[in-house]
């Protein structure tokens, strides 16, 4: 199961108390204090790991807790700091303050966030002693530590997105250029969750694809698998906007969704774009594809038409995608 979105507490380590004590020796007032520190609890940090692909780890464990430090010793021994407690997310994490702002973007293997810092040990009355304070009979205690309510946000981190309608062919096109095999089936809403395959093209270099849930009128809003995936889309470099040309009116459901990008924001609507008709073995698709890359072309849109199933199209398709990216500095 793909899981993009938790929420999760997270709570660092008290210090340890600082300790009252003294030593027993003839000429020393009272002994001498030999309190010793406390420990530093441990702090809780989030890091990001190639190893980790979804957040379904966090579905029954939401609380994360990090060790207190230990209390100071006799003979100013400092107690044990706790050890940090880290929490392996996916690259491409977005963690945020419940009902705030983002604290970090885990864009990049190896990233970390302190989210909850330990808590400082507290002064043994070693520490306190002077000239005139020669035998102080108090300790300082351990700082608590910190307690957050946090939000881990997953957007997946891919060159290419495919988007469109359902039922558009997205999932039988990234079956067929990468080795990914994403669910196919003969009616809407087959893909249920984000699909990433890695795509090798005839000149040798490549990319990697993403194949998101089909998007429907209103997707902005929530409709459908709605803005729950669109976010998805903002890490991506470049769109294929898939849409079936054996539909009525292929380039008005183009149109629609170009309208839910642009609703969405977070810079959908500027992103390059090749719009790609496909089923181009049916006769309906072949019909209508002259007309709709007129159309497109008249808005100053560039376009390609294929069908996947029998590859017709799919060599230029990738050579096109690898030029664009090449020239968004790939």
């Amino acid at each position: 199961m793909f899981v993009d979105y938790v929420e999760i507490l997270a709570a660092s380590g008290k210090g340890g108390d600082g300790l009252v004590a003294f030593r027993r020796e003839k000429y020393i007032p009272k002994g001498g204090p030999s309190g010793g520190d406390g420990g530093h609890g441990g702090s809780v940090i989030i890091r990001s790991s190639p190893g980790v692909q979804t957040l379904i780890d966090f579905r029954h464990r939401h609380h994360f807790r990090a060790e207190n430090g230990q209390p100071g010793g006799a003979n100013r021994r400092t107690g044990r700091s706790a050890e940090d407690l880290f929490i392996l997310v996916p690259v491409g994490t977005v963690v945020r303050e419940k009902g705030g702002a983002v604290l970090a973007d885990l864009n990049r293997p190896g990233a970390e966030f302190p989210v909850a810092r330990g808590g400082q040990g507290g002064w043994g009355n070693a520490r306190f002693a002077t000239s005139v304070r020669q035998a102080p009979r108090f300790a300082r205690p351990g700082k608590p530590g910190e307690e957050r309510q946090l939000v881990l946000e997953l957007k997946l981190i891919a060159d290419v997105g495919l988007v469109g309608y359902p039922n558009s062919g997205k999932s039988t096109l990234l079956s067929v250029i990468s080795n990914s095999r994403p669910r196919i089936a003969p009616y809407p809403f087959t893909t249920l969750e984000p699909c990433l395959g890695l795509v090798k093209v005839p000149d040798g270099s490549s990319f990697v694809a993403a194949d998101l849930p089909g998007l429907i009128e209103g997707a902005h809003q929530g409709r459908g698998l709605g803005d729950r995936f669109l976010r998805h889309i903002e890490r991506t470099r470049f769109l294929l906007h898939l849409v079936d040309l054996s539909e009525a009116e292929p380039l008005e459901r183009y149109r629609k969704i170009r309208r839910e990008l642009v609703a969405y924001g977070c810079g959908l609507e500027t992103k390059p774009e090749l719009v790609v008709g496909t089923k181009l073995d049916l006769p309906e698709a072949r019909r209508r594809a002259p007309a709709f890359k007129r159309e497109l072309a008249r808005e100053g849109r560039e376009s390609l038409v294929i069908c996947a199933v029998s590859g017709q199209g799919l060599e230029s398709l990738l050579r096109s995608v690898a030029g664009r990216l090449r020239e968004l500095g790939r």
